[in-house]
């Protein structure tokens, strides 16, 4: 597959899971690949060489992304090693779960800067860098929790709706630069950091999936190509639901 030749992307948190995910589809499919990791260096490299042993080019970058000055120095990386960057997926993110009653405000302002602080930090700089050029692709990875809320999880939840906003927000404005910003909301996701939970608890959580499976790495990275490709060129503001029907 070669329907993102000669494309320059970038991948923030992308060392493990999701981002990992996206980042080899996205090499897989042509693109050369900036794999942003903020503290897993080795990870980060052994996805680069991942790539680079299918035939691809990619370049592993260390930045917080939720840093204004690591943020840009992230994207001006990339534009002095190709020379420009085409597609921005904001991957980033993490967790602090509790009930508010128990959440402390700080776990609830990390949440909130890693997973959409560093969105809109990363999309300002790499929208400079795409309006000279009047091409750019932006997906940010959200959550079915940002549409439907989660118990507990009032940070990432907010984070996540956030994002929301920020994509159609962001959408608006760039649209005459030929920039589409997009969103994709995964839900049950197996990842190495739930692939170990119990049998009767995926189970459970298995009854509210109309599909009847939890979603895959791949099924997140395949909707994210798709959304960073010429294919989805007439395809803004838009958010992307991966989640089996869990939210419809």
């Amino acid at each position: 597959m070669s329907q993102l030749k000669d494309k320059i992307a970038v991948v923030t948190g992308a060392s493990r899971g999701i981002g990992r995910g996206i980042a080899l589809e996205l090499a897989n499919r042509g693109a050369t690949v900036v794999v942003n990791y903020n503290s897993s260096a080795d990870a980060a490299n052994e996805v680069v060489e991942t790539i680079k042993s299918n035939g691809g080019e990619a370049l592993a970058v260390q930045a917080d992304v939720a840093d204004e000055t690591q943020a840009a120095n992230l994207i001006k990386a990339t534009t002095a090693a190709y020379g420009r960057i085409d597609i921005l997926v904001n991957n980033a993110g993490t967790t602090r779960d509790n009930v508010i009653m128990m959440m402390k405000p700080e776990d609830f302002d990390f949440v909130l800067r890693t997973n959409l602080r560093s969105a809109w930090l990363c999309a300002k700089a790499a929208i400079r860098a795409m309006m000279r050029k009047r091409y750019g692709r932006i997906i940010n990875i959200t959550s079915i929790s940002g549409i439907m809320g989660n118990a507990g999880q009032s940070n990432y939840s907010a984070s996540k709706a956030g994002l929301i906003g920020l994509t159609k927000s962001l959408a608006r404005e760039v649209a005459a630069r030929n920039i589409t910003v997009n969103a994709v909301a995964p839900g049950f996701v197996l990842t190495d950091l739930t692939k170990d939970l119990p049998e009767d608890v995926t189970n459970q959580l298995n009854e509210h999936i109309p599909l009847g499976r939890w979603g895959t790495i791949e099924d997140v990275a395949y909707a994210t190509a798709f959304l960073a490709s010429d294919e989805a060129a007439y395809i803004t503001g838009h958010v992307l639901v991966v989640d089996g029907g869990m939210a419809m």
